[in-house]
Order: structure tokens, then C-alpha cells, then sequence
């Protein structure tokens, strides 16, 4: 690994953890109210069935779709059940430091949350 990737790792790291207590001072706000929110996650093999089968958008489709609306680096990104569906759950860590999470349907591609 070269030098330039070594200090970009150690400054995602930090940025990440020093906004964490900062992050959690504020207070968050559920991007789905109590009824819609998710009922859990799937594992790496479900959904790389769901996504091989055809019935889930690839995250890369929808990183693409998000990143004209939030750019940054992708972070963390989880495919859960919802109510009426499947949901991608996205972390990312804009330019500017800060840490965004937004939720994207599975299946349309449309963006449900921001926060």
C-alpha cells in the first residue's frame, strides 16, 4: 500500500472518530418513522442473491444515482427489509468532513431519507 493511501486511511479514521461525540451531541433523527423502520438486515449471502436474481439495484447503480446528490466517500452501506420492500442504508463521509446517512430504495433507486 502506498504512502498517499496509508495517510488518506489514517485521516478517514480520525475525521471519523473525532466526529463521532460531536455527531452524537446533536442528536439524531431516524430517517424512517417507528413503523417503516427497517426489520433487519441481510446478510452478505442474501443479498448477493437478492442482487444476482435481479431483484435489488447493485450498490454500485446506486452509489452512482447518490452521488450527484451527496458526495463523499462511502463509508458504510447495509441492504434491509422494509415494509414495502428493500432499502439501502448508505454512511457517507462528504469532502468536507461530514458524516451523512442516507436510506435509497432498493429497487427503485429513489431516495427515501437523508439525515
Amino acid at each position: 500500500m502506498g504512502a498517499l493511501a496509508r495517510v488518506f486511511i489514517a485521516v478517514l479514521f480520525a475525521t471519523t472518530v473525532a466526529l463521532t461525540p460531536v455527531r452524537g451531541q446533536e442528536g439524531s433523527r431516524p430517517i424512517y418513522s417507528v413503523s417503516d423502520y427497517p426489520r433487519g438486515c441481510l446478510s452478505p449471502r442474501e443479498r448477493r442473491a437478492l442482487i444476482e436474481s435481479g431483484a435489488v439495484l447493485r450498490l454500485v447503480a446506486v452509489m452512482r444515482m447518490v452521488r450527484v446528490t451527496v458526495p463523499g466517500f462511502l463509508v458504510g452501506a447495509q441492504l434491509c427489509h422494509r415494509s414495502d420492500g428493500f432499502v439501502y442504508l448508505l454512511t457517507l463521509l462528504a469532502f468536507d468532513g461530514k458524516v451523512t446517512q442516507v436510506a435509497i430504495d432498493a429497487v427503485k433507486g429513489t431516495m427515501l431519507g437523508k439525515h
